[in-house]
C-alpha cells in the first residue's frame, strides 16, 4: 500500500476535489432523495427552522413504491406516463440519429460552402433551450403561429397543436428532434471523417454499389459512435424536462415521468416530496437498466466499454 501510494499519491491529490464535489453535490441528495421515498414527507410535515416546526412526518416503507406502481391516476398513472415517455424517448432518438447521419454524410462530401452548413446546422444546438422552447411555443400558436399561418394558406387543416390532445406530443417531439439533431450531427461527422478513403476505394473497385458501401462500410465504422451517442441521447431524452415544461407546462398529454416529478415536488396544495422522490428513484432505476441491458447486448456484438 505504501509503494502504491508513493507511486499515484499525486492524481489520488488531483481526483480527491472533485470526489468531494460530487458526493456534496450528487450522492448526498440522492441518498435524502431515497431516504424520502421512505416516508410521507410533504410540505406541510417536513422542518421549517424559520417557523420553529419540526418534522413530524412517519416512515411508511415501501407504501410509495406500491402507490405509485400501482398506476393509479392520483399518483400519476406510472405505466400509462412510462409508455409515454418511452415513446417521446426513442422516437426522439430515432429520428435525431436518421436525420444526423444521413446529414453528416452530406457535410462528408466536397461541396461548396460547406463551412458555412456546417454552422448553421449547429446554431440550433448553441442556442439555449429555454430561447429555442419559447420560439417553438410561438411558431406552434394556433391562433397567431406561423406554421398554422403557413398551413391555412395552402388550403391545409390548422391543429391546436399544444392543446389537451396527442398533437402536443408530436409537437413537442419536433421540436426536440430539431434541438438534437445537431449534436447528433456533429458525433456522426467526426466519425465518418476517421473512416479511412481506402476503404470506401477498395469496395467502389470491388463493384459496390453506393448503398453496398454504406451497409458494408460507413455502418460498420460507425459502429462504436454510434452506440455511443445512441446511450448518451436516451439518456439526454428521457430526462429532457425543459422542452416538455417550457412549450406545453403541466399538459396530461406530453407528461412524461421527470415532468410529472416536477409536478408533485414543485406544484399543488401541498407539495409531495415523498412521491416526487419515488419518481426520480424509478426514474434512475429505468435508466439503470437500460444501460446495462445495452452494454451487455453490446457486449455479445465484441463491443467493449
Amino acid at each position: 500500500m505504501r509503494r502504491f501510494l508513493d507511486r499515484y499519491w499525486y492524481a489520488y491529490a488531483m481526483v480527491l476535489p472533485v470526489v468531494v464535489v460530487i458526493s456534496v453535490l450528487v450522492l448526498l441528495p440522492l441518498g435524502q432523495g431515497l431516504f424520502f421515498t421512505f416516508t410521507d414527507i410533504n410540505e406541510g410535515n417536513i422542518a421549517n427552522p424559520f417557523l420553529d416546526r419540526p418534522s413530524t412526518y412517519d416512515v411508511v416503507g415501501l407504501a410509495n413504491y406500491l402507490n405509485v406502481l400501482s398506476g393509479e391516476p392520483a399518483y400519476g398513472a406510472f405505466w400509462a406516463t412510462l409508455v409515454r415517455t418511452l415513446i417521446w424517448t426513442f422516437s426522439g432518438v430515432f429520428f435525431h440519429y436518421v436525420i444526423g447521419l444521413g446529414l453528416a454524410m452530406l457535410l462528408n462530401r466536397p461541396m461548396r460552402f460547406r463551412s458555412m452548413y456546417r454552422v448553421l446546422l449547429i446554431l440550433p444546438w448553441a442556442v439555449p433551450a429555454f430561447i429555442s422552447a419559447f420560439s417553438w411555443r410561438y411558431l406552434f400558436n394556433a391562433d397567431y403561429g406561423l406554421i398554422n399561418w403557413a398551413l391555412e394558406s395552402v388550403g391545409l387543416p390548422t391543429p391546436v397543436w399544444l392543446g389537451q390532445s396527442n398533437i402536443a406530443l408530436v409537437a413537442v417531439i419536433i421540436v426536440n428532434v430539431w434541438l438534437g439533431v445537431p449534436f447528433m450531427m456533429v458525433a456522426l461527422l467526426g466519425g465518418l471523417q476517421a473512416i479511412p478513403a481506402d476503404l470506401y476505394e477498395a469496395a467502389e473497385i470491388d463493384g459496390a454499389t453506393p448503398w453496398q458501401r454504406f451497409v458494408h462500410v460507413t455502418v460498420p465504422a460507425l459502429r462504436s459512435v454510434s452506440n455511443t451517442v445512441i446511450l448518451l441521447g436516451v439518456i439526454w431524452t428521457f430526462n429532457m424536462f425543459a422542452v416538455i415544461y417550457l412549450i406545453t407546462g403541466p399538459n396530461p398529454n406530453t407528461r412524461i415521468l421527470i415532468t410529472y416529478a416536477f409536478e408533485r415536488f414543485f406544484s399543488g396544495a401541498t407539495r409531495d416530496y415523498a412521491i416526487a422522490s419515488t419518481y426520480g428513484v424509478l426514474i434512475l432505476s429505468v435508466l439503470l437498466v437500460f444501460a446495462t441491458v445495452y452494454r451487455r447486448a453490446l457486449k455479445r456484438q465484441g463491443e467493449v466499454w
